[in-house]
Formats: C-alpha cells, structure tokens, sequence
C-alpha cells in the first residue's frame, strides 16, 4: 500500500513536459493518490493524466475565475481534494533596475496572486471535509540571495508567509499548510542555465551534500506533507542539500566559472 492510499489529489502546474509538477504527480500516483493534473496545455495534461490513470483539467493560473473553475472541476471528478499542490513558477531572471511594471504585474498575477486564490479556492473545501493539506513550492532564495532575481524572491519570500497566515488560521480545520524549497534543481525551467559552461558549476561548493536537487528529490518531500503522518504546518520544508548553509554564489563567482570553463573548452 503506498503511503497515498486514497488520497485525492490536485497538482497545478504539470503542463510542462517532465517539469517539476509531472514529477510530483507521477509520484503520487505511484503512491496510491487518485490525482488531477492542471495547468494551460490540456495535450500535455490529458498525455500525463492517461498516463497516471488521473484526470486533466485546464487552468490559467492568473485568473480568479479559472483558478476556483479548477478547483471544482477538479472536486467533481477526484470526489474531493484531499491535497493539493502548487508548483506554477516563472524564473525570471532580470537586473532589480531593469525589472518592468509588466514583468512585475506578471509575477505578481502568477506567483503571489494565484496561489492566494488557489488557496481561497480550496480551503472551503477542505473545510467540508474535516481536512487536508495545502502544498506550496517555494524557494531557498525566499530566504537567501540571489542576484537579478528580486521580483521571483519577493513573491516567494510573500507565499511563505501566506503559507503560514492559511496554517495559524485554518489549523482547527483540520488543514496543514507547508512550502517546500528547492535549491539549483534539475528541470525544464535550468535546462537554458544548465547548457552554459560552467554556469551551474558555481553553485556546486554551497551544497553540502555534493549535488545539486532533482523533481525527485521535491516529490518524496511533498509525499511526507501530504502524508497522515505528517504532523506539520506553517513550516518550510527545505529540500535543498543543506544550501542555506553556504548560500548561493555570487554574481562574480558565476562570471569567473564561467569564464574558466569557456576558456578550457577554447
């Protein structure tokens, strides 16, 4: 018996092939969940949902009316929502001074105001329930530096702390709300970073466990908070190789990688 047995369980943000949202959803249904993948692409999503045995409903995580559309959608289908996940994300990755009222109004739309209706979405359905378990994807550098990422740190730093305003308040609902955070990890989302030499090779020295994370490594943490042996909420589970530890690299540090490893390859 997986340690899911049962549960009925709705990922948003698995629209994108083997990102990080497949990887969870795909684990889940490994571990007995009966789950609903959501997100903009529905060829992609019915694919993995016929995969998984699951079901495909089509979100845009920006708008009020198709995020709470989703969540009964997903309701209907799944008999309840017993967890859900949040693993929608834009890496943007742009100079503080350069950063536009556009790509602030997306982040915002995408990062910060979609999960809070996500969650507005949900807990009345929990709460029928007697329950469940809220699941954020958040970020090391919510808590920690990183340069040219001000407007993605802001927002992820801000659905932390929505994360636990949802645990104080809702916990005698029976209703757990944790974030995870990943450091450097491999997904569709690094495969541009990954292809610059020396560019990820810079990040190595703050992990201390040797290696930078996988999807994997994010799923069997979210197995845990969605599990009933999970007695957490309002906490940030960081699934990271102990990088808060060390910190990422410095804007100088990448350059200079960067720079030696081209000129190796010269």
């Amino acid at each position: 018996m997986g340690r899911l047995e049962g549960k009925r369980a709705l990922i948003v943000g698995a629209a994108g092939t083997g990102n990080m949202g497949q990887v969870i959803a795909r684990r889940f249904a490994t571990e007995g969940a009966k789950v609903a993948v959501a997100g903009r692409h529905m060829d992609v999503l019915q694919a993995l949902a016929g995969e998984i045995g699951g079901v495909a409903v089509e979100c845009d995580f920006t708008q009020r009316d198709s995020i709470f559309a989703m969540v009964e959608e997903s309701m209907a289908r799944l008999g309840g929502i017993d967890v859900s996940v949040n693993a929608t994300g834009w890496g943007l990755l742009k100079p503080f001074l350069e950063t536009s009222d556009e790509d602030m109004d997306r982040m915002y739309a995408l990062q910060l105001r979609g999960p809070f209706q996500w969650m507005q979405a949900l807990i009345p359905v929990m709460e029928k329930q007697g329950g469940g378990s809220i699941i954020q994807i958040s970020s090391a550098t919510a808590t920690i530096m990183f340069h040219d990422h001000s407007a993605y740190m802001a927002t992820k730093a801000g659905t932390d702390h929505m994360i636990r305003t949802v645990a104080n308040e809702f916990g005698p609902a029976g209703i757990r709300a944790n974030s995870v955070s990943p450091g450097v990890t491999e997904t569709p989302m690094t495969a541009e970073a990954g292809a610059v030499p020396g560019l990820l090779d810079a990040f190595k020295k703050g992990y201390p466990l040797g290696r930078y994370g996988t999807s994997e490594d994010i799923a069997a943490g979210c197995v845990f908070l969605a599990s009933d042996e999970c007695f957490m909420t309002g906490e940030n589970l960081q699934v990271n190789g102990g990088l808060r530890l060390r910190g990422n690299p410095t804007k100088t540090d990448i350059e200079a990688s960067v720079a030696t490893a081209m000129s190796a390859e010269g």
